[in-house]
């Protein structure tokens, strides 16, 4: 059986400086999610093997350009199994960190896997992002949930206008492929980062992070 450093090779290759309960609660993923994942399936049969390439260190490409401040609010839109919130609510224990989805499924599974690795600083809301009043954000963050002019659309309503805490603020999401068109028909303008340049990972080739500020 590997050891504990070994199962979490790919993210110690390139992030440092975790306490021991992170790299703990890294660790238990892969076997949360697989056990999960047998009875509400939420990952690929494919992926499910690779969840820390495919997965975890996805999701904290958000982490390596945007280091949320403590006290920091983000929304998870259309959050599915935890994807990218769940690693980077482990990444940054003093971010609050709200995962939204449409379908209560996926969010038993976010709440499971929470419950069984000890990470405090998520809540859950079975919902549309749409649908959310009465609530602002400093930052919003999706995964391949739909075009940007959407996941906008969606977002910008939810995000605050002070910057004191998010200097930066707005929607950032991981998406893949070419995107020309879906950014032209947007009418935005992103920050486009190659994933690839990051994490020089066959995997990232044709994967982006798009961050519009707020």
């Amino acid at each position: 059986m590997e050891s504990t450093p070994q199962k979490l090779g790919l993210i110690l290759k390139y992030f440092a400086d975790f306490s021991e309960e992170q790299i703990q609660q890294f660790a238990v993923l892969e076997e949360l999610y697989k056990e999960w994942n047998a009875k509400i399936n939420v990952i690929s049969r494919k992926d499910i093997d690779s969840i820390y390439l495919h997965h975890v260190l996805h999701s904290l490409s958000i982490a390596a350009i945007a280091d949320f401040a403590p006290g920091t609010q983000v929304i998870d839109i259309g959050c599915g199994g935890g994807f990218p919130g769940v690693p980077l609510a482990i990444f940054f224990p003093k971010v609050k960190f709200h995962l939204v989805d449409s379908i209560a499924k996926k969010l038993k599974v976010v709440d499971a896997v929470c419950e069984g690795a000890g990470i405090k600083n998520i809540s859950t809301q079975h919902t549309r992002a749409e649908e959310i009043k009465n609530r602002k954000f400093d930052y919003a963050i999706s995964r391949a949930v739909a075009p940007l002019k959407e996941l906008w659309k969606w977002s910008s309503p939810l995000l605050k206008k002070d910057h004191t805490k998010s200097p930066h603020g707005g929607l950032i999401c991981l998406k893949g492929g070419d995107l020309a068109q879906e950014i032209y028909e947007s009418g935005l303008r992103p920050k486009m980062m190659p994933i690839h340049k990051i994490f020089p990972e066959d995997y990232f080739e044709e994967k982006f992070i798009l961050h519009v500020a707020k």
